[in-house]
């Protein structure tokens, strides 16, 4: 099949800038070219919408609340900041392959790719790391001008202070910006592999899509912001949604900004995906050059999505929208079909065993995900899960939800407020939560039910808070707290 694994990542990159995925403006010829020969996931998910959390599952097969790094470090709510040795990467089951990490690595606050293993330097943070020597030694050797942005776009806090940096055209040509040094530096380490001759497994992690929005104005502007169409959950109006929402929203200055402004900073975002996509060709041109495409495997995802003006909120947070969770999935492996769109649900959590399988090493037994690789095939198993299952920990302070989607409906537990429970059929843009509708009442009880079997299952104790607060499978508060009991005497 394949001897070699080209992972690609970016970062909070939504599913619908991609031309393959339904964009009709921004242009992404590379990454629509990489699924037409290959699979196309169309219910891609993040175990997780925030960095830290998902980019250490993808290390070590394990989802967030059993690994437990869960947040980032930047916003740290008292979590711990470091993987510990309990489940090691996976690149130490990887003998005999040559392993290496560029880009973004944001697993921890201090200890980088080199730690675990990787031939790799460590550029950390959650932003491009524009100040590290590596990239300054880049700009210096050909004569690149450093960073410098002008014309920064902001919105204003209800405090009449400045908001966070959205956007600003970076005073640059696109051969200094970090995203084509990333690619470089990708170019060097393919190349060197190559020479080695053993396989090898190398990842390019950009920063972006990630706000802020800092391009040369080529890019900037590459795209019309007249033509661009706002989603529709602009109309959110956060009545009986969790009140945190309209908080963030707030947090993120959406109401000082502006419809106009809004279609230009998204017209930003879609050049920001096509500068990546531009990196991404260069280091596929280069797989063909050097003979490798028929023993390369190539994938390609996203550790979260974004928001982007969506239900009038920014970045990623305590809203488990599809904005953030659903994430682009691709992946390309020799000798197996090309062309296929599949709808099966797959999870970020699939893609570390992927690896394994594709190296011809068995998964140890504590990975929570399955290899992805029947499904490139077209070989859907019986027992495949017809539902995803999603966490979150908190962003900038606790906030501990859980999510359960099936093709249909979406429930959304906040111990904090209100629950969500959204018909995905009738509402796909999750504007109106039915939780309290009679009509899904039966729906509410089955998907409640379910998302505690899994968590019990799973170990994730969230599920002893929906043992005492709602009804799970038609069991009293007292018949469930007896079968708890019961099960702790066990010897």
């Amino acid at each position: 099949m394949a001897k070699n694994i080209l992972f690609l990542m970016t970062d909070q990159h939504r599913v619908d800038t991609l031309g393959c995925y339904g964009n009709q403006i921004c242009e992404t010829p590379n990454l629509d070219a990489l699924a037409a020969s290959g699979t196309r996931f169309t219910n891609g998910f993040t175990p997780t919408a925030i960095c830290t959390p998902a980019r250490a599952t993808l290390q070590t097969g394990v989802l967030p609340y059993r690994h437990t790094l869960l947040a980032n470090y930047e916003r740290n709510v008292g979590y711990r900041e470091e993987l510990d040795d309990t489940f090691p990467v996976f690149s130490h089951y990887l003998a005999g392959y040559q392993v290496g990490h560029v880009g973004k690595w944001h697993v921890g606050k201090d200890k980088g790719p080199r730690d675990f293993g990787y031939d790799g330097e460590h550029y950390p943070g959650w932003g491009n790391a524009v100040d590290h020597p590596d990239y300054l030694s880049y700009l210096a050797e050909r004569g690149y001008p450093q960073f410098s942005v002008r014309n920064p776009v902001r919105g204003t806090f209800a405090n009449g202070e400045p908001g966070n940096l959205l956007a600003g055209l970076l005073e640059q040509p696109v051969e200094a910006t970090f995203e084509y040094f990333l690619a470089e530096r990708t170019i060097e380490q393919l190349r060197r592999f190559a020479a080695d001759g053993r396989p090898f497994y190398l990842t390019c992690n950009w920063f972006g899509p990630h706000l802020p929005y800092l391009l040369p104005e080529a890019y900037y502007f590459r795209y019309d912001a007249a033509g661009v169409e706002l989603p529709a959950s602009v109309a959110e109006t956060f009545a009986g949604k969790p009140r945190v929402q309209q908080h963030y929203s707030s947090h993120w200055t959406y109401d000082s900004i502006g419809p106009d402004r809004w279609r230009e900073l998204v017209a930003a975002y879609w050049g920001y995906v096509t500068l990546i996509d531009e990196q991404i060709g260069r280091i596929l041109a280069l797989v063909d050059e050097l003979g490798l495409t028929d023993e390369t495997a190539v994938l390609f995802t996203a550790d979260h999505g974004e928001f982007t003006g969506a239900h009038r909120l920014h970045d990623k947070g305590p809203a488990m929208y599809d904005d953030i969770y659903r994430v682009p999935l691709i992946a390309k492996v020799p000798g197996l079909p090309a062309g296929r769109v599949e709808d099966s649900f797959a999870t970020l959590t699939d893609l570390t065993p992927t690896f394994l399988e594709l190296a011809d090493v068995e998964a140890p037994e504590h990975y929570q995900g399955r290899s992805l690789l029947p499904l490139i095939k077209g070989e859907r198993p019986h027992d495949w899960p017809t539902e995803v299952v999603a966490e979150f920990h908190g962003h900038h302070f606790p906030y501990p939800q859980r999510m359960i989607r099936t093709d249909r409906y979406k429930l959304v537990v906040n111990p904090a407020d209100v629950n969500e429970l959204y018909d995905l059929s009738t509402d796909p843009d999750e504007l109106h939560n039915r939780y309290q509708h009679p009509e899904l009442a039966a729906v509410r009880r089955e998907l409640t039910t379910r998302l505690y079997d899994v968590l019990r299952d799973r170990g994730d104790n969230f599920y002893h808070w929906m043992t005492s607060m709602f009804e799970v499978g038609g069991k009293s508060y007292d018949t469930a707290l007896s079968a708890l009991d019961q099960e702790a005497a066990r010897p």
